[in-house]
């Protein structure tokens, strides 16, 4: 059976991206002031780990309400992402 997305929640749909960014952000930052740690002084390093995986889903959140809207305007004109469903049987313990 084939279902069409015709809208998305955008303010969902940003909260999902910013988390997932911030979650990405994370170990990314880490490995990064590290390597600028032995370049930089030590201050920039700490203020990276702090700022960066913050402005990264903040990005990500700006990012996402943007394409969410986006989305339902093109959705709303031309029919939103196909897709097809299947019945799956509950799995036996």
């Amino acid at each position: 059976m084939k279902k069409q997305i015709v809208q998305v929640s955008v303010v969902q749909s940003a909260k999902v991206v910013a988390a997932v960014y911030l979650v990405t952000a994370i170990p990314v930052v880490v490995l990064a002031s590290l390597f600028m740690s032995a370049v930089m002084p030590a201050g920039v390093g700490i203020a990276m780990l702090l700022v960066m995986p913050v402005a990264y889903a903040i990005g990500g959140f700006i990012g996402a309400v943007i394409g969410a809207w986006i989305y339902n305007l093109v959705a709303a004109r031309i029919g939103g992402f196909e897709f097809t469903t299947a019945e799956v049987r509950a799995a036996v313990h």
